[in-house]
């Protein structure tokens, strides 16, 4: 089977191979009829562009690594759905890894992706990294990263954020209107940035109402259900009985949610409950859990936009931050009767 080759196609169409060459690099100087004809020759003869050649002229991979801390929710999977939406349409691929909440398994993630030569990355970091020391080493150095959802203040990358801070606040407040007084709040990991956001809105919250907050009635933990599950036992335990909590994702405040339940306590009639993020399952428990919704899908195509911009920019890029907002659902677990 003979490979055709741009020469072969320029023969056929009897015009120059810069011709069709510009044709299939889309450049501008083409018309839109010459590159119509030449794209089209060039399927009738089978012709199959070289891309590994076209990559080393242009010095890319067309690969760009994801990487993510679970899958185990919808959340981050529709984050991708989005960034492969824009990369996609610029001739990208993407090579997806999850750290499963680990940061030795996170970083050998990373590492693997930076020798595959990725053109850039993504990442949303695991609740047990603590060290940044390689990623601010990997900003310095150029390389085209974006944080998104999780992440450090300290790291000086370009960001995607949800407004945490906002629509905390906005939760604490329905709790408040709602007329709970005594409110829990389950942080998650307090070292993230989107944690400490979080906290702010509550704490916040409580001094605009002039409503006593005392720091116990905020508890650090992790972001899985088990963790719901374990400070619901020990509050029951201590006999500390919010009127309401709310908490860092959904997963804490379902988990909370069971165990509360388990012990006899009726959801909202006795402790009430708002979650963050808004997973499908948090719509499924019984009472349907309130929660925060996240444009979950938009954060992922702000992601891919800001690193396509960093990768054509290469050393001219200005890090920025872009901050989302979403909204507020309000269901049977925290509306009073």
């Amino acid at each position: 089977m003979k490979y055709i080759t741009i020469k072969d196609i320029a023969k056929k169409l009897n015009t120059s191979v810069s011709t069709v060459s510009r044709a299939f690099n889309d450049k501008s100087d083409i018309s839109a009829k010459t590159k119509e004809l030449v794209l089209k020759t060039a399927k009738e003869m089978g012709y199959r562009q070289n891309r590994m050649a076209k990559n080393l002229v242009q010095k890319r991979t067309y690969n760009i690594g994801i990487v993510v801390p679970e899958f185990v929710n919808s959340f981050f999977p529709e984050v991708i759905m989005g960034a492969q939406e824009v990369l996609f349409k610029k001739g990208y691929q993407v090579l997806i890894t999850q750290s499963n909440e680990c940061y030795t398994t996170e970083l050998k993630n990373v590492q693997s992706l930076e020798n595959s030569m990725v053109d850039g990355l993504l990442i949303s970091l695991s609740s047990e990294t603590d060290n940044i020391d390689y990623y601010q080493d990997l900003v310095n150095s150029g390389f085209p990263i974006i944080f998104f959802n999780r992440t450090y203040k300290e790291i000086k990358a370009s960001k995607v954020l949800f407004n945490d801070y906002k629509w905390a606040m906005f939760a604490t407040e329905h709790l408040i209107r709602q007329g709970y007084k005594n409110i829990y709040h389950l942080q998650g990991i307090k070292s993230l940035t989107l944690s400490k956001e979080r906290r702010r809105g509550f704490v916040d919250a409580h001094k605009k109402h002039k409503l006593t907050y005392d720091k116990s009635q905020v508890i650090t933990s992790g972001f899985h259900m088990e963790d719901g599950e374990k400070i619901a036992a020990q509050l029951i335990e201590n006999n500390t009985i919010p009127d309401a909590i709310f908490a860092a994702n959904d997963q804490l405040a379902m988990g909370a949610m069971s165990v509360f339940k388990k012990h006899g306590f009726k959801v909202p009639k006795d402790i009430a409950f708002v979650g963050f993020s808004e997973s499908k399952m948090g719509s499924m428990v019984e009472p349907p859990l309130s929660s925060v919704k996240q444009p979950t899908f938009e954060i992922g195509k702000q992601a891919a936009k800001l690193l396509l911009d960093q990768i054509e920019a290469g050393t001219k890029h200005t890090p920025q931050t872009v901050k989302l907002d979403g909204e507020l659902h309000i269901r049977e677990s925290s509306l009073k009767k």
